[in-house]
């Protein structure tokens, strides 16, 4: 996929619209327990999905991608060309919680998980599924 295409949605996208959800921002690292090596996409330069990661002590299950897409920016040293910054996965877990989750291409400079969650959204109480 290119880094000017539209996010790409997966068929077992979840119907939301008579959901109430509250979207959590997070903004930490989280720690891969299990990869996917899936060649077809790793071949393009996708990185292999978490199968599972911990967070705060905490197991998650990956059940469902519902959807990945590609952030991009300029090249750092001028030369006009666009590089991918960020590869992006909304995922609902086995405990039914959907997260957005993403990769970082470059390391960080003080280090730590590439992988990192960005915010969790979970159904309100009382609200239909």
């Amino acid at each position: 996929m290119d880094c000017c295409e539209e996010p790409r949605r997966h068929s077992r996208r979840a119907n939301l619209e008579n959901t109430t959800v509250k979207e959590t921002f997070v903004g930490e690292g989280i720690t891969p327990e299990d990869v996917s090596f899936a060649a077809g996409p790793m071949t393009l330069g996708s990185p292999g999905i978490p199968l599972r990661f911990s967070w705060k002590g905490r197991i998650f299950s990956v059940r469902d991608v519902l959807e990945e897409w590609k952030e991009c920016g300029n090249c750092r040293h001028g030369s006009g060309e666009r590089y991918v910054r960020k590869h992006w996965f909304r995922i609902r877990t086995a405990d039914e919680i959907e997260m957005r989750i993403y990769f970082e291409r470059q390391s960080r400079p003080s280090g730590g998980s590439r992988w990192r969650l960005y915010s969790v959204r979970e159904a309100a109480p009382g609200s239909a599924p």
